[in-house]
């Protein structure tokens, strides 16, 4: 294909091409084994020493101290939604949550089965078009659970809140993406299929001193301590995922780390936001000061496109970005109009083409 493809899919999501290339060629030759990675066994010390390089690039990329343990799980970041509660939250104790879009809002659900949970703040009333300010967190509550990003409502958050214990977040569609202090953190986790690996493993970074505090008896396969003592090993682990992530890792380091990721995010953002915000056609929809890098709803204005004609319209500019190379930028199936993932593995010259196209199509229809 000679055409320049840009998938701008919320996940699974765009990689790095060195790092693609480098899982197609360990699926015939893995570490020059002579085996290929979907085929070797995880007990080897090939891909134990893989795995466990996978988690050094991982400290040095986010500065995770010896306090933290990281294991690789299988099951999304949706399996996280009850292993968190039932792990970390005993049934007299209670949890915070902060709702701010469809996977924080699932996350509260399924932690009601395993104790008292405090939805302290939200903004469902508002489509959840921006980050609560105004909380009150509940007095000794185990823990304050957060939601970083929001992959469908486009929002992030850019200044977490100072929890009374400790902050869990589910950090699966913005996870080195830029900066954070991962030691305001107790929990973090993340399905890797959003911003640093194909889909398959979740990885959870879990303080040491977190775990222990409850008296139920926790099922073997979703109990923390169980894949901690196994170092990921207590089954067969996403082998592949595991591999693919290692690769993306690296390609991180070489392109100087998290810092310039941010730098980047930053700068591919803002020439989105910039043309939405002086565009006559589009329009995003999420608050100025919460809008996200990485995930970027936007639809049509409503005084520029008759609403009868919309539906039909929407299906034009879809058609007209994908003849330009643009693919996946229809938006959420529950928000509608139009979506662009911007994850680190996005080049500029993505994004730049992106609003061309937008700027072109512009000009077609309300010449």
């Amino acid at each position: 294909m000679s055409k320049k493809i840009y998938n701008f899919s919320a996940g699974p999501s765009v990689l790095p091409q060195q790092a693609t290339q480098e899982a197609a060629d360990a699926i015939r030759n893995f570490a020059n084994t002579g085996v290929g990675i979907l085929e070797i066994s995880h007990r080897t010390k090939a891909v134990e020493g893989m795995v466990a390089e996978t988690s050094s690039m991982l400290k040095k990329l986010m500065g995770i101290s010896d306090n933290y343990d990281i294991v690789y799980l299988g099951g999304g970041a949706s399996l996280q939604f009850c292993m968190v509660p039932m792990n970390l939250l005993d049934e007299k104790a209670s949890a915070d949550y902060i709702t701010t879009g469809v996977w924080a809002n699932k996350a509260f659900k399924e932690a009601k089965q395993f104790g008292t949970v405090n939805e302290i703040a939200s903004s469902k009333a508002d489509n959840y078009t921006h980050i609560p300010k105004d909380f009150k967190q509940t007095p000794g509550a185990t823990y304050l659970h957060v939601t970083s990003n929001n992959t469908i409502y486009g929002t992030e958050w850019f200044q977490f809140p100072k929890a009374n214990t400790f902050l869990v977040g589910d950090m699966s569609s913005d996870i080195l993406s830029r900066k954070i202090n991962v030691d305001d953190f107790g929990l973090i986790y993340a399905g890797a299929q959003k911003n640093m690996s194909c889909a398959g493993v979740t990885t959870v970074i879990i303080r040491k001193d977190v775990l222990g505090h409850v008296n139920r008896t926790i099922p073997t396969m979703l109990n923390y301590t169980t894949h901690i003592e196994g170092e990921s090993m207590f089954n067969t682990p996403p082998v592949f995922a595991i591999f693919v992530m290692n690769r993306v890792l690296n390609w991180l380091l070489q392109n100087g780390g998290v810092d310039e990721m941010e730098k980047v995010n930053i700068q591919k953002s803002s020439t989105l936001y910039d043309f939405l915000d002086s565009s006559k056609l589009f329009i995003g929809t999420a608050a100025k000061e919460d809008r996200s890098r990485m995930n970027i709803p936007f639809v049509f204005r409503k005084d520029a496109v008759d609403p009868a004609k919309s539906e039909d319209l929407q299906k034009e500019f879809l058609a007209f970005a994908k003849e330009n190379g643009l693919e996946q930028l229809k938006g959420h199936r529950s928000v509608g109009g139009f979506r662009a993932s911007l994850y680190n593995a996005m080049p500029i010259e993505g994004v730049k083409e992106l609003v061309k196209v937008m700027g072109e199509y512009e000009k077609k229809l309300l010449k």
